[in-house]
């Protein structure tokens, strides 16, 4: 039976729940629609978090509700591996068709962010016959071993949990703001050949175009030139980790086609499946036919309920004009944010690409003395206030907005002015 009160359902969660999973908020979800949630109690909030990047289409969209029961009265599943089905199909029929990748694509379905990963660390692995990979500090590309492997923060995803497998390098990631040029990553990556590992033995390097967890920071486009030269030169494999960065959040369905930048392997989830849990790695159809049968799978991989959730946020992307408003959404977010810190100073930057925007807090106007404690602080204002957004950063010093793009514009300006509110509630101004 629901409880009626937060701290009922605090207490049980603390009872039967380890505290190893953390919950950002002391609050426990009733109800949610489009970008509005109303919690146990009834009290509504805005939603700036959407459910970490996974609901660009918005909470409950109708077309998605609808395609999952219509799939449900059919067949709930099969497991692909034992008897396919034509929404498995039709899913990767849709990726294929949009990937930002020339020539024959294809694609294979799981059910997590980090399962893609995992599942491209083998196809990579496998198709190159290489064991090496690189990614980026501050990248995080999932919990699971290998991904935490390629995660470039420790805490909290790295804390305790090694020794992690071997044969992965980290190089910095170019932000200008903390003044990392793209000419330093290179030179750490030709020192990286030179004094760690043979470039003929990198199977992949992995990037995320915009980072995540690290901070909302955009990878430069020349930067992602110079690297797709790079791997070019020495037959390494591209990997663009869209997980957050894609389906429409950035104004484009992934946000390396900013770029023209075309990776040999994609991996997608989070808004591919409208809060369903699905994934997928879209590639090159010879480095994704190289993998031999029964090399590749999963019990729950390619869901039939999240396939045909996946269609229906496909067609809403399409239909709703997703793109655009993503465009419109980070047009209008940017200008208001930066607009609130020409009379903050401890906002030390506004940056984002579409829709994916990002607020960094910093001590003394100081790019080097990032302030989490103070995004702490304002972060659970914000809560008290009614609206809901997270935090990110390798400091955790960045409040990063992942608001449904179908928001109604008056939910967006509601939630920027109580981010506002409760910024100077916390400064005493």
């Amino acid at each position: 039976m629901e409880s009626g009160k937060n701290s009922d359902l605090l207490t049980r969660r603390q009872k039967n729940i380890p505290r190893g999973i953390s919950t950002a908020f002391p609050i426990f979800a009733s109800s949610a629609k489009n970008a509005v949630i109303h919690d146990v109690e009834g009290k509504r909030y805005i939603d700036f978090a959407g459910g970490i990047g996974v609901l660009n289409t918005g909470h409950c969209h109708p077309k998605v509700i609808k395609a999952i029961e219509e799939q449900a009265k059919k067949y709930i599943h099969t497991a692909f591996q034992v008897l396919g089905y034509e929404p498995y199909i039709a899913v990767t029929e849709k990726l294929n068709q949009l990937a930002p990748i020339s020539g024959d694509k294809k694609s294979i379905l799981f059910s997590t962010g980090a399962e893609a990963l995992e599942n491209a660390v083998k196809i990579a692995r496998y198709a190159t016959k290489r064991t090496g990979f690189i990614s980026f500090t501050g990248g995080f590309h999932g919990r699971t071993m290998m991904a935490l492997a390629l995660t470039g923060k420790v805490v909290p995803y790295k804390k305790g949990f090694g020794p992690f497998p071997g044969d992965v390098y980290h190089i910095p990631f170019p932000i200008a703001y903390h003044g990392i040029t793209e000419d330093d990553s290179l030179n750490v990556l030709q020192s990286l050949f030179k004094s760690d590992i043979d470039p003929e033995r990198v199977a992949a390097i992995a990037i995320e175009p915009v980072q995540g967890e690290g901070g909302f920071y955009i990878a430069p486009y020349g930067f992602l030139k110079k690297l797709r030269k790079l791997c070019d030169d020495y037959g390494i494999l591209l990997i663009s980790d869209e997980v957050q960065s894609g389906f429409a959040r950035t104004g484009k369905l992934f946000a390396i086609e900013h770029s023209e930048v075309q990776p040999d392997l994609i991996i997608s989830a989070k808004s591919l499946a409208g809060g369903m849990p699905l994934s997928a790695v879209i590639g090159k159809a010879a480095i994704m036919d190289s993998v031999e049968p029964g090399g590749l799978g999963g019990t729950y991989a390619g869901n039939p309920l999240a396939c045909a959730a996946s269609l229906a946020v496909m067609e809403i992307i399409e239909e709703e004009r997703i793109l655009e408003k993503s465009i419109r959404l980070g047009d209008l977010l940017q200008k208001e944010l930066k607009k609130m810190a020409e009379s903050i100073p401890e906002i030390g930057e506004v940056r984002g690409l579409g829709g994916m925007v990002a607020v960094e807090y910093v001590k003394e106007g100081d790019p080097h003395k990032p302030d989490a404690d103070l995004t702490k602080k304002i972060s659970m204002k914000c809560l008290e206030n009614g609206l809901i957004i997270l935090s990110c950063g390798v400091y955790g010093n960045v409040l990063r907005i992942l608001v449904p793009i179908t928001a109604d514009v008056r939910e967006i300006e509601e939630g920027i002015e109580i981010l506002q509110k409760s910024t100077l509630q916390v400064l005493n101004r």
